[in-house]
């Protein structure tokens, strides 16, 4: 299972710090990824992170704003979002890829489980 928290509203310039935690099952060579879903618009990825090896692939709007990052110990992954823009506002969700074989993927089909969704909302 994925637990996501971290989500809530913020203005327009400010932080919010997401994580997911994955319990059940060894994540030691999985890839974890983050993906965000706006009203009315399809789900897209965001971020994602090789748990075994730490690389990063980011979507280029959030490149220089987000960083994904792993915590072994806690079977935690985070997305520490900065410089929130209004166009961030969406639901996000954790998603774990089990066939960590295969390089990152920005594809939803390449995850197998997913979160519930956590929601950001940023205001001008």
């Amino acid at each position: 299972q994925l637990a996501e928290f971290g989500g809530g509203s913020v203005q327009a310039g400010g932080s919010l710090r997401l994580s997911c935690t994955v319990s059940g099952r060894a994540i030691a060579s999985c890839h974890m990824g983050w993906f965000r879903q706006a009203p009315g618009k399809e789900r897209e990825f965001v971020a994602a992170i090789s748990w075994n090896t730490g690389s990063t692939d980011y979507e280029d709007a959030v490149k220089d704003r987000f960083t994904i990052s792993r915590d072994n110990a806690k079977n935690t992954a985070y997305l520490q979002m900065n410089s929130l823009k209004p166009e961030d506002t969406a639901v996000y969700y954790c998603a774990l890829d089990l066939q960590a074989w295969n390089p990152l993927s920005r594809q939803t089909t390449a995850y197998e489980y997913w979160g519930q969704g956590t929601r950001v909302t940023v205001s001008s």
